[in-house]
């Protein structure tokens, strides 16, 4: 398991004003997450949305490894996606970054042509793009808008570096816990790969504008990671 990994499902979207005729209103933000592993902490990370632009957004995520865990991963990951909001959806249209290994990503979506190309793993990216395809950031977006209008799809798909790769989605209920921010009525849902025993859960608090506040990663029955909100700046 890499941290990036499950910083990459657990990206944070500050939403409000779901209620309006648009769904989707969009405020900069910036967040801070602690990823602890078996009750250490192992690093963070801190998200943020920035306008670009007419319905226009980049959003960025830069992850940090602490102390013993620097050794395991790389000691600082940025990702950054740029994407437009059309007709109520979420496009996406570069994806900036680096793998596991240092690589570096560069990702362009052609939706006239449904192609993305650049480069990824020191290799060239050509691949076809099914309808609605997300890359790793914006993917996060595009789900909690969905169970923000009560529409979460059963599956998306989502670019992940040189290949698409399908995830499937389910809304499993509601929980009350305990955050940083204090006590939060939260929506839990997960998402997995198919024929996956890994499984990634995750608390949204519609009270703040539906912002994830807690995930985790568990393998089988074992907890992996877990990520957990600090601070917000709206």
């Amino acid at each position: 398991m890499r941290l990036h990994e499950l910083v990459c499902l657990f990206v944070v979207l500050g939403v409000s004003g779901m209620a309006s005729a648009d769904p989707i209103d969009l405020k900069p933000f910036r967040a801070t997450y602690a990823a602890e592993w078996k009750g250490m902490t192992a690093g963070g990370s801190t998200l943020e949305l920035r306008s670009a632009g007419p319905d226009t957004y980049t959003y960025s995520s830069v992850s940090r490894a602490r102390g013993i865990f620097r050794m395991a991963f790389s000691e600082e990951l940025t990702q950054i996606s740029t994407f437009r909001v059309t007709d109520g959806r979420i496009v996406p249209l570069t994806f900036r970054g680096s793998d596991e290994k240092e690589r570096p990503i560069d990702l362009t979506f052609d939706w006239d042509k449904m192609r993305v190309t650049g480069v990824a793993k020191e290799k060239p990216v050509d691949l076809e793009l099914p309808a609605e395809t997300q890359d790793p950031m914006s993917l996060q977006i595009a789900l909690l808008h969905d169970l923000a209008t009560g529409k979460l799809k059963g599956s998306v798909w989502m670019v992940d570096s040189d290949k698409l790769k399908d995830y499937e989605l389910h809304q499993e209920g509601n929980a009350r816990i305990e955050t940083a921010m204090g006590a939060l009525d939260t929506i839990v849902y997960t998402s997995r790969r198919p024929n996956s025993d890994r499984v990634t859960r995750t608390w949204v608090a519609p009270a703040l504008g539906y912002l994830p506040v807690k995930a985790e990663r568990m393998r089988g029955k074992k907890l992996e990671f877990t990520l957990l909100i600090e601070s917000i700046d709206r």
